[in-house]
């Protein structure tokens, strides 16, 4: 298997997308973040001096898979559609589960978009929860699904 992000010198560049052909896409992916019990309950009873956490932090999501080729740099520009975060609280954890959906058409997949929009939405809550708790941490983050393209469907 190749790295297509990879010219046959071993130079990084920008794949051409150029005669793929212009499909529906829609990937998604997950991640955490974990805290001590007392962070816990701060975010969950709304009590963070910044404001509502989980709030904050799914616009975050959102603005995050917007600029990820301003962040990623081999990453295509894409027409996205639809971006959908959600932050789950999770007492077992204890912390926040999210997970985002990002979809487009166009002639590459969005599986960074929704990586970048987990990752986003995970360091908005540890920037506003980090003066009760900096040793959270952020971890799982991962693809979960992508569909649509030559390389079809995949699912975690």
């Amino acid at each position: 298997m190749s790295l297509t992000h990879f010219d046959t010198k071993g130079d990084a560049h920008m794949v051409d997308v150029s005669d793929k052909a212009v499909t529906s896409r829609i990937a998604t992916a997950e991640g955490h973040i974990t805290m001590a019990p007392e962070t816990f309950e701060i975010i969950s009873e709304g009590r963070a001096k910044k404001g509502d956490v989980l709030s904050v932090a799914r616009l975050a999501g959102i603005m995050g898979a917007k600029k990820t080729p301003d962040l990623i740099p081999l990453c295509h520009p894409l027409p996205v559609t639809k971006v959908a975060v959600e932050l789950t609280l999770a007492p077992d954890l204890p912390g926040v589960r999210i997970e985002a959906t990002v979809k487009t058409t166009g002639q590459t997949g969005v599986e960074m978009e929704a990586l970048t929009a987990v990752s986003t939405a995970a360091l908005t809550v540890y920037d506003m929860a980090k003066a009760a708790d900096k040793a959270m941490q952020i971890g799982g983050i991962r693809v979960t699904l992508k569909d649509g393209g030559k390389s079809g469907r995949y699912e975690a």
